[in-house]
């Protein structure tokens, strides 16, 4: 049960760390003035994006795991040791530009950059064989909700 709950909230607080870039893109991009059938779809948008690549990612790290046996797991270890050191370092960055519109490709573009690091995610979870459906259920749910609640933060300040 234990191990249980410890796999859960791991997977939680990597959904929770993956989410927080769209969270900080969509305080900008509440300040556009966003109605709120355009706020649900951003949201929906990149939550779905947060399935879509890190389901991709976990297809990838399995077929490798499988291709490659334990080289993989240390490679997919190291590519999360990576992640982490990038997302530190990119959290003290001064400049937060986004010049991508929330409407139309201007969407799709922003939803495919708020979700690349999740690929890479998913590429090591994959290698260490973790549950797919538990994974992208609470990346998909918790990126929806920080964008969202990025959303209506920077509608309000705005």
């Amino acid at each position: 049960m234990a191990e249980i709950f410890g796999e859960l909230l791991t997977i939680g607080l990597m959904a929770f760390a993956l989410g927080m870039d769209a969270f900080s893109i969509g305080l900008g991009m509440g300040m556009f003035k966003l109605r709120l059938r355009q706020i649900v779809k951003i949201g929906l948008t990149v939550g779905l994006f947060h399935v879509l690549m890190p389901m991709l990612g976990m297809i990838t790290g399995r077929f490798l795991s499988d291709k490659f046996g334990e080289i993989a797991a240390y490679i997919g270890g190291g590519l999360l040791i990576l992640l982490g050191i990038q997302m530190v370092l990119s959290s003290f960055k001064k400049e937060e530009n986004s010049l991508i519109s929330p409407v139309g490709f201007g969407l799709l573009l922003f939803a495919v950059s708020v979700s690349l690091d999740s690929f890479s995610v998913g590429l090591s979870l994959g290698i260490f064989g973790a549950k797919t459906a538990v994974v992208l259920t609470m990346f998909g749910a918790a990126t929806a909700i920080l964008t969202w609640v990025g959303l209506f933060i920077g509608r309000k300040v705005q």
